[in-house]
């Protein structure tokens, strides 16, 4: 199922928060994907070998890394997310609350 965000939701209250919330998962997706590519990849077979210093500060990177890869539009993720929020908070406010008509109230 393919997710279109509509311009007219960045007007709307919370939208700028809900935006943040999910480019901020989408850096946890991608600091996942980037730590786990860092991960192949040897310290000590250049001239430049960082050893246990690059072993310190490597995760650091690879979570600025995807911090950045998601701020600057990353894979998709956070507008899927968005887009569905959205979707059902519309669709929740459509249903009829069945309880406050008394459907259940017996």
């Amino acid at each position: 199922m393919a997710f279109a965000i509509n311009p007219a939701h960045a007007t709307m209250p919370g939208y700028a928060a809900l935006r943040e919330k999910a480019v901020e998962l989408e850096g946890v997706f991608l600091n996942t994907l980037v730590s786990e590519m860092f991960k192949g990849l040897e310290t000590d077979t250049s001239l430049f070998g960082g050893g246990h210093a690059e072993e310190t500060w490597r995760g650091m990177m690879a979570e600025e890394y995807a911090a950045e890869m998601a701020r600057a539009g990353g894979i998709g993720i956070a507008d899927q997310m968005v887009a569905a929020l959205i979707e059902t908070q519309g669709s929740m406010a459509a249903e009829p609350n069945l309880l406050s008509m008394g459907a259940y109230n017996k």
